[in-house]
């Protein structure tokens, strides 16, 4: 038996992505980790739908050597106590590193389609930079969104776009971002 999935970027879509001298940055420790509005009561609807919920987020910091592994381990253990996720996948690689698990490349979604059973043509990438829309389009997901920081999504063409990931969950559940290929080539 498939199973459907939405894949979620983490900072932009479940959490707040801060500023840090004029850049998108991710929160530095748990007590920065700030959840969105509406985040919990959207997943909690996407999960009564029977969808599975899997985080897949770049947290190139520990390659670089400004994050800690475990500070972030402590995060995604936080984001597990409030939200209803199956899992969360982490990529720690830097661009120059090549693996096949940072977004833009697909490996992290192809990967838990493995794991669980998930039928990617069924399943959507919500995201809010233009790496997590590739990444859902190169693994075969439909992919939406989310307002983003607009140096984040030059050239991005997703499926569908969507003010936050309320919105986001209303148009998957609606149909609204059925098999649409409007960003597709």
């Amino acid at each position: 038996m498939t199973r459907r999935a939405v894949f979620l970027d983490r900072d932009g879509v479940l959490n707040r992505a801060l500023r840090r001298g004029g850049r998108v940055s991710p929160p530095l420790c748990p007590e920065e980790l700030e959840l969105l509005p509406g985040v919990a009561p959207a997943l909690a609807r996407l999960r009564a739908a029977g969808f599975l919920l899997i985080v897949a987020t770049n947290q190139p910091d520990v390659a670089r050597g400004r994050q800690r592994r475990e500070v972030i381990d402590a995060m995604h253990a936080s984001l597990r106590e409030q939200l209803v996720l199956d899992e969360i996948r982490a990529c720690y690689h830097d661009d120059g590193d090549g693996c096949d698990c940072r977004k833009p490349q697909p490996g992290m979604l192809r990967e838990a389609a493995r794991a669980w059973g998930i039928d990617l043509a069924s399943s959507y990438m919500v995201g809010d930079r233009w790496r997590d829309i590739e990444a859902g389009r190169r693994a075969g997901c439909r992919t939406v969104l989310v307002d983003g920081a607009p140096e984040e999504v030059e050239g991005c063409r997703p499926d569908h776009r969507a003010a936050d990931l309320g919105r986001a969950a209303e148009l998957i559940l609606s149909g609204e971002a059925g098999p649409a290929a409007s960003g597709r080539r």
